[in-house]
């Protein structure tokens, strides 16, 4: 028997639970609750899931003796090991600011409710068609299962809800917020002057500048999706999955937007929608 379930099935453990004990326990949950508060809504939480799945592998290739897969997963672990400091750099170094900031003991609040998808995309493409007439640049970024509470954080926090004016109102040139990405979380502008990644692909147009290079290099790093308006050409562009469409109008943002955003379904995802252009 392994000693883990020896451990569990040790009742005579239970003669040493105390009142100490209990504030123990109770410490280390809550610690672990604020630290799942912390990483919740950034990339780190697809990060630890694709952790356990290789705990959960390595756990049943021991089970049932599976040596060659067992020594793979061991020392893949072992590289973990030096890894995950690395990969896990922004959301440390975010955690030890909050922690630091005094905001890791204060509550936190996610978005909730149902959205309305249609009205939010309805307000997106309104404010869009808007401001291509007006060849007003603009780089609206949608938020999907990959969190962006990193990037939230390099810009103003707004937490207005999607209208059409207020995006409109954000990009005016000259106005504080207008030079940076918007992020959209659900039906709410969580901020606005948000710094992204640029894109290190070699395929874009050179024609193309920074604005354009953020929002593909935005959908490169996460699952998220990036409305671009061009400043000189008052062009409309969709990237996801690190792909640019580009000279869009309204009815087809409308339709890819709908198909990126709404849940998934086998052989009718965004890949298909994507293939109509």
């Amino acid at each position: 028997m392994p000693e883990w379930l020896k451990a569990l099935t040790d009742f005579s453990l239970l003669d040493t639970f105390s009142l100490t004990s209990i504030i123990d326990i109770a410490i280390v949950a809550f610690v672990l609750y604020r630290l799942m508060l912390l990483i919740k809504g950034t990339r780190a939480v697809q990060l630890l899931k694709g952790l356990a799945v290789l705990v959960v592998a390595s756990a049943v290739s021991s089970l049932l003796q599976l040596y060659t897969l067992q020594w793979l997963l061991k020392h893949a672990m072992t590289a973990l090991v030096v890894a995950l400091p690395i990969v896990f750099q922004p959301e440390l170094r975010r955690a030890l600011e909050k922690i630091g900031g005094g905001r890791f003991l204060s509550p936190q609040f996610g978005t909730a409710g149902e959205v309305d998808l249609g009205l939010v995309v309805d307000e997106i493409v309104r404010a869009v068609g808007t401001m291509s007439r007006e060849r007003i640049g603009a780089l609206i970024v949608l938020e999907r299962s990959t969190g962006l509470e990193e990037y939230i954080d390099t810009g103003i926090k707004v937490g207005g809800q999607v209208t059409a004016e207020l995006l409109i109102n954000i990009f005016i040139p000259r106005t504080p917020l207008h030079d940076g990405a918007v992020i959209i979380r659900g039906d709410r502008i969580m901020a606005a002057a948000c710094v992204l990644p640029l894109t290190q692909g070699q395929n874009l147009s050179r024609a193309l500048g920074t604005r354009h290079r953020a929002g593909v290099g935005i959908t490169e790093e996460s699952d998220a999706v990036a409305v671009i308006v061009s400043e000189q050409t008052g062009t409309i562009s969709l990237a996801v999955e690190g792909v640019l469409a580009r000279e869009l109008d309204g009815k087809l943002l409308a339709d890819r937007l709908l198909g990126a955003l709404q849940p998934k379904r086998k052989g009718s995802a965004v890949s298909v929608l994507w293939q109509r252009r």
